[in-house]
């Protein structure tokens, strides 16, 4: 059968979309690993599906490139916001369903017409984001580990992110791992994914556990947030044990789209 696909990235975290509005699409776990093969299929590192929702104005069906459905991505929460958008499916500021919940994104605004957009996407609460011996271990719609380092670039973030992965609450499938350098008002993250089973060039949500980390450490709620596809900005509300009004900002960008014969 032939798909129409688009193909996304958020600051070089890269999704396959598939528009389910109006005809429903259903895939094997063969058949997302195959579209996700970055030597034989289109390349990324998950695929989305955006399907229609009962109360809101979509739902967000998330696999990663391992076929899987999966836990919340933020990246891809913002792309799949900025498809509805191109779409004509939402205005600029809307609500949505997705594995974890509900989710406000919000288009700021147009960078290139057509192909670009910022947008911002509020994160749920977070409670109990207390650190465990020298790493925080929290959930932001995925469930990740905090590692404080002094030097991001010259980590084996592929070796280490994956024994970590594998050995830190191995009962719940493990966990994303971020390897978090702080700089003056900023942070550095690098983040190895479970799924993907690899070092992405970015993850929002790591990205903001990674920034609600360093918060909780030295009290700042506003954090710009480097990573190596691109920059964030993250911004919390944190009191106590509860962590609100987190919200995940940064760029959507549409690559290109076409149709694939899917076997």
């Amino acid at each position: 059968m032939k798909i129409p696909f688009y193909k996304f990235h958020g600051n070089g975290n890269d999704f396959i979309l598939i528009d389910g509005m109006t005809e429903s699409v259903i895939l094997t776990t063969k058949q997302i690993q195959d579209l996700c093969h970055r030597r034989f299929g289109i390349g990324a590192d998950g695929l989305m599906l955006i399907q229609p929702s009962a109360s809101y104005s979509f739902t967000m069906k998330y696999f990663n490139s391992d076929g899987l459905e999966s836990t919340m991505c933020g990246n891809g929460g913002r792309c799949i916001s900025a498809l509805a958008f191109y779409k004509g499916y939402v205005e600029k500021s809307f609500s949505f369903e997705a594995i974890d919940g509900i989710h406000l994104a919000v288009i700021d605004d147009e960078v290139e017409r057509g192909s670009q957009w910022n947008v911002s996407l509020k994160m749920l609460d977070v409670v109990g984001a207390d650190p465990e011996g020298d790493d925080f271990i929290l959930d932001t719609g995925s469930p990740h580990l905090v590692r404080f380092v002094n030097d991001v670039e010259s980590l084996d973030v592929y070796s280490l992110g994956r024994k970590l992965r594998q050995v830190t609450r191995p009962d719940t499938g493990g966990v994303n791992v971020n390897f978090v350098q702080m700089r003056e008002n900023s942070l550095y993250v690098r983040t190895y994914e479970r799924g993907v089973e690899n070092e992405t060039l970015s993850c929002g949500t790591g990205v903001t556990a990674s920034a609600i980390a360093a918060g909780i450490k030295i009290g700042q709620q506003h954090w710009l947030v480097e990573t190596r596809g691109g920059n964030f900005k993250v911004d919390f509300v944190h009191d106590s044990m509860l962590v609100s009004e987190v919200w995940l900002r940064g760029p959507a960008t549409l690559v290109f789209q076409g149709e694939v014969n899917v076997l």
